[in-house]
Protein backbone atom coordinates (compact mmCIF):
# COMPACT_ATOMS: atom_id res chain seq x y z
CA UNK A 1 0.00 0.00 0.00
CA UNK A 2 1.19 3.17 -0.84
CA UNK A 3 0.12 7.03 0.55
CA UNK A 4 -1.41 7.88 -2.42
CA UNK A 5 -3.47 4.96 -2.01
CA UNK A 6 -4.35 5.90 1.37
CA UNK A 7 -4.83 9.41 0.32
CA UNK A 8 -7.36 8.08 -2.33
CA UNK A 9 -9.64 6.24 0.33
CA UNK A 10 -9.22 9.85 2.43
CA UNK A 11 -10.48 11.73 -0.28
CA UNK A 12 -13.17 9.17 -0.99
CA UNK A 13 -14.45 9.65 2.79
CA UNK A 14 -14.82 13.11 2.58
CA UNK A 15 -16.74 13.37 -0.41
CA UNK A 16 -19.56 11.02 1.25
CA UNK A 17 -19.07 12.57 4.90
CA UNK A 18 -22.88 13.73 4.69
CA UNK A 19 -23.71 9.70 5.23
CA UNK A 20 -22.17 9.35 8.74
CA UNK A 21 -22.92 5.83 8.63
CA UNK A 22 -20.86 5.02 5.29
CA UNK A 23 -18.06 7.36 6.24
CA UNK A 24 -17.53 6.29 9.54
CA UNK A 25 -17.66 2.48 8.15
CA UNK A 26 -15.46 3.48 5.29
CA UNK A 27 -12.68 5.65 8.13
CA UNK A 28 -12.96 1.73 10.22
CA UNK A 29 -12.32 -0.01 6.85
CA UNK A 30 -9.17 1.86 6.08
CA UNK A 31 -7.32 1.72 9.34
CA UNK A 32 -7.74 -1.87 9.15
CA UNK A 33 -6.59 -1.84 5.71
CA UNK A 34 -3.75 0.63 6.73
CA UNK A 35 -2.81 -1.64 9.89
CA UNK A 36 -2.33 -4.72 7.49
CA UNK A 37 -0.21 -2.57 5.22
CA UNK A 38 2.30 -1.86 8.11
CA UNK A 39 2.29 -5.55 9.40
CA UNK A 40 3.11 -7.03 6.05
CA UNK A 41 5.29 -3.70 4.82
CA UNK A 42 6.55 -4.10 1.41
CA UNK A 43 10.00 -2.37 0.72
CA UNK A 44 9.91 1.55 0.81
CA UNK A 45 6.67 1.45 2.32
CA UNK A 46 7.33 3.70 5.52
CA UNK A 47 4.51 3.21 8.27
CA UNK A 48 4.56 6.34 9.75
CA UNK A 49 3.81 7.92 6.60
CA UNK A 50 0.84 5.52 5.94
CA UNK A 51 -0.74 5.94 9.57
CA UNK A 52 -0.11 9.75 9.37
CA UNK A 53 -2.67 9.82 5.73
CA UNK A 54 -5.16 7.62 7.33
CA UNK A 55 -4.87 9.50 10.21
CA UNK A 56 -5.70 12.99 8.00
CA UNK A 57 -9.82 11.41 8.15
CA UNK A 58 -9.69 12.74 11.55
CA UNK A 59 -10.35 16.59 10.24
CA UNK A 60 -13.48 15.02 8.26
CA UNK A 61 -16.38 15.87 10.03
CA UNK A 62 -19.14 13.80 10.46
CA UNK A 63 -20.41 11.64 13.23
CA UNK A 64 -19.12 9.03 14.44
CA UNK A 65 -20.87 6.28 16.33
CA UNK A 66 -21.30 2.80 17.40
CA UNK A 67 -24.97 1.06 17.50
Amino acid sequence: MKVSDVEKDVAEIEAMKRDDEMAHSFEDALYEKVLIAIRDREPGDDPADLAKAALKTQEIEFARWCA
